[in-house]
C-alpha cells in the first residue's frame, strides 16, 4: 500500500525557514512534487524532483528561496523553504507519480497535506 506522509509544517514569522518532509512507503516513483493551496485559491505547483535527484524544477514564485531534495535511502523528499513570506501561507501537499511535472494531473498519489502559516 502506497502512503505519502508529510511533516514539518507550522507557524513561522516572515523571513523565517521551515523544512517539509514527505516520507513515501510502498514503492519508489519516477517523480515527486510539492504543491500548495491557499484558502480560496487554486492548487499551485511549487517544486518537483526525479527519483535520482538529477532533475529538479521550482516555480518562479519560489525560485531562489525554496529547494527540493531527495534522500533515496529514506525514500523521502524534502522542501527547504527559506525567506518565507505571508503569501507562502497554504496547505502543502506532496505527490508522487511516473514523471516529473509541474502539472498535478500525472501524479497518482498524494499526501494528506501539512499547514504552513507565515505571519507578517
Amino acid at each position: 500500500q502506497v502512503q505519502l506522509v508529510e511533516s514539518g509544517g507550522g507557524l513561522v514569522q516572515a523571513g523565517g525557514s521551515l523544512r517539509l518532509s514527505c516520507a513515501a512507503s510502498g514503492r519508489t516513483f519516477m517523480g515527486y512534487g510539492w504543491f500548495r493551496q491557499a484558502p480560496g485559491k487554486e492548487r499551485e505547483f511549487v517544486a518537483a524532483i526525479s527519483s535520482s535527484g538529477a532533475l529538479r524544477r521550482h516555480s518562479s514564485s519560489v525560485e531562489g528561496r525554496f529547494f527540493i531534495s531527495r534522500d533515496n535511502a529514506k525514500n523521502t523528499v524534502y522542501l527547504q523553504m527559506n525567506s518565507l513570506k505571508p503569501e507562502d501561507t497554504a496547505i502543502y501537499y506532496c505527490a508522487a507519480g511516473p514523471i516529473v511535472s509541474a502539472d498535478a494531473r500525472p501524479y497518482d498519489y498524494w499526501g494528506q497535506g501539512t499547514q504552513v502559516t507565515v505571519s507578517s
